[in-house]
């Protein structure tokens, strides 16, 4: 909505993780280049951790896309708590390989043979883990398998583990001592500092041809900093939100009250949506409001759900009933936990609208055969 109003040719604090925006801070470079090592020995294991929003995954993107495809063949799965078996479907699947009503003998077969044919055709396969910490022990297990294929002293499979700081602890684990020992690099990405939290918002500006509208004032960047802690989603959010109330109000400068003030209506809406959320589960009414809005914002300081949706649903021609469990279905993800899960919000709201046209379609057939 604001993009036009400032002249921007793009929208520069989006959440979804775009690689073109990548910003180099100290601790982001330095992640990249244990990756980049990683890629050069061509074996093993490595682990890059980080909390919720730091841009591991901008991170694992920005390296995909320097990679040479005639030489390196990769594959990306994002790991959710599935059994050892089902995370070699999602291998086999990841690579483009056959794997439904495949025994988990003839599914190793299956990855071992595709890795040869790779070896023998001059390539290598690198396997890229995101959100490692959903992991099973007996998953990472299976994984630790896969880097036994070997042809020779040519391993066949390497790994990149990326997860939150979780699975480091998930590594410490008596029972990881064989995956340890493949680790040959692992890297934990922390938070930006106060100066490369103002040079990264002035990066992605710059990305989509800021010209210093909207400005920002002595402090304003230094408000961010202090309301975010330095990680890069919380800022997107936050500056996204603050460009937003520029845009309606028609500020061409931005003041460190100004972000208080957005930071202020951010918390709000999240305390008041987690409130809700837990009164609606919980048999014996309210909870009290310190420990509401300690499950607003879960220790995270800034970031919450947003504000439960007050949807129209006349326009569909819906029974209460329908409208009702539209309605609950959609509050139902916009309370949870936001920031966990935004990586995958695009496809929830996708979802949630299919629902919905779906509800919408059959009412009015529905209503189309009463009418006959």
């Amino acid at each position: 909505m604001y993009e036009s109003f400032y002249g921007l040719s793009g929208k520069p604090f989006q959440l979804n993780p775009d690689p073109s925006f990548f910003f180099g801070s100290k601790g982001h470079r330095r992640a990249l280049a244990y990756l980049e090592y990683g890629l050069h020995q061509s074996e093993g294991f490595i682990v890059i951790t980080g909390e919720i929003g730091a841009g591991k995954t901008t991170l694992v993107r920005s390296l995909l896309q320097k990679l040479d495809s005639k030489k390196v063949v990769a594959a990306q799965l994002v790991s959710t708590h599935l059994d050892a078996e089902d995370t070699l479907r999602l291998v086999a699947a990841a690579f483009g390989l056959p794997n439904k009503q495949l025994k988990k003998a003839d599914l190793l077969l299956s990855i071992e043979m595709f890795l040869l044919s790779l070896t023998a055709a001059g390539k290598r396969a690198l396997l890229i883990v995101d959100e490692a910490q959903n992991l099973t022990p007996r998953a990472v297990e299976e994984l630790r398998m896969l880097s036994n294929f070997q042809l020779g002293e040519h391993a066949l499979l390497q790994s990149f583990l990326v997860g939150q700081p979780e699975f480091r602890e998930t590594m410490q684990s008596p029972h990881m001592e064989q995956l340890r020992q493949r680790v040959i690099a692992s890297y934990h990405l922390g938070p930006m500092d106060a100066a490369e939290t103002e040079a990264y918002i002035e990066h992605r500006l710059k990305h989509v041809g800021w010209r210093g509208s909207p400005a920002f004032q002595s402090g304003a960047h230094e408000a961010i900093f202090k309301a975010t802690e330095g990680v890069p989603r919380r800022i997107n959010t936050l500056c996204d939100r603050l460009m937003l109330a520029g845009f309606l109000g028609g500020a061409t400068a931005f003041t460190a009250q100004d972000v208080a003030g957005v930071v202020s209506e951010i918390k709000d809406e999240a305390g008041d949506a987690a409130a809700a959320a837990a009164m609606a589960k919980r048999p014996d009414g309210p909870m009290p409001s310190d420990t509401a809005a300690h499950a607003a914002f879960n220790g995270a300081g800034l970031l919450g759900a947003p504000a439960l949706f007050d949807l129209d649903m006349s326009q569909f021609r819906l029974d209460a009933e329908s409208a009702e469990r539209v309605r609950d279905y959609i509050n139902a993800h916009q309370a949870g936990n936001l920031e966990e899960r935004l990586s995958r919000m695009e496809r929830t709201l996708e979802q949630t609208l299919a629902l919905l046209y779906e509800i919408a379609e059959r009412s009015t057939e529905q209503a189309d055969k009463e009418a006959e």
